[in-house]
């Protein structure tokens, strides 16, 4: 429990009494998930409402649904997000990379990514029925958070950080673990919607995972983060796909 509650006082601004021991939830990263379904549920509040309300404009409750995502987790993520855009844009060496991703500015690189991320993000949720919306966005938190699990079992830092200590208290096979926690989603989402899903995520970790690589020589915090964004929106895309299919 106390794990759980460590977690839930990283990822999310929810009001859980005194600090929980930190170590706790870093000796079992592989529960990352968890915080989504508590994270996406609480994202779906606005298009269940509508739908119990009989609101079917889609449009408004996108944007609700991810000011409350952004909202909930204090825009941690999002702010990794940020940083991640600015190393991405940036040019020359992985040192130059590093600096332009860990410096206190944020640049064109962070406002361009920042930006296309959420407007792609709020296009494929728009997109989708109302009552669509909260099953895609479930699914977006967990298998975003299922992402950072990835990340923190196989994503070999380059240099000291929040990163590498939970990399140094985790084991390869949290990265199993951490996927057959996002295999309840199969349960009470559309099943063809699920599977794809935590497919695309587990690709979107892999392919994020080289680019860092290449362009950081490892992984960090930053990079974490951004998968977990990036990996929303592509559950979302995943969601409109299908939807329009």
């Amino acid at each position: 429990m106390k794990s759980v509650l460590a977690l839930l006082q990283f990822t999310t601004i929810l009001p859980l009494g005194k600090p929980a021991d930190f170590d706790a939830f870093a000796k079992h990263s592989w529960i990352y998930p968890l915080a989504g379904y508590v994270t996406g549920f609480i994202s779906a509040i606005p298009a269940i409402l509508a739908a119990l309300l009989g609101f079917d404009n889609s449009l408004v409750i996108a944007a609700l649904t991810i000011a409350v995502s952004i909202f909930i987790s204090g825009g941690n993520h999002f702010d990794g997000l940020l940083d991640f855009g600015d190393g991405l844009m940036a040019h020359g060496s992985s040192e130059k990379r590093i600096r332009a991703m860990t410096d206190r500015t944020t640049g064109a690189g962070a406002l361009a990514l920042g930006m296309t991320t959420l407007l792609i993000t709020f296009a494929a949720l728009a997109s989708l029925p109302v009552e669509l919306i909260a099953a895609a966005v479930i699914t977006a938190e967990v298998c975003g958070k299922m992402i950072m699990g990835l990340f923190s079992a196989l994503g070999k830092p380059f240099h000291e950080g929040i990163q590498s200590y939970i990399y140094g208290l985790s084991k390869r096979r949290f990265a199993v673990y951490t996927i057959i926690l996002a295999l309840p989603l199969l349960l009470f989402i559309p099943v063809r919607s699920a599977a794809a899903s935590i497919l695309f995520g587990i690709i979107t970790f892999a392919g994020l995972c080289l680019l860092a690589k290449k362009l950081f020589g490892g992984v960090n915090g930053d990079v974490t983060g951004a998968g977990n964004e990036l990996g929303k929106m592509i559950v979302c895309l995943v969601f409109a796909v299908l939807a329009s299919a």
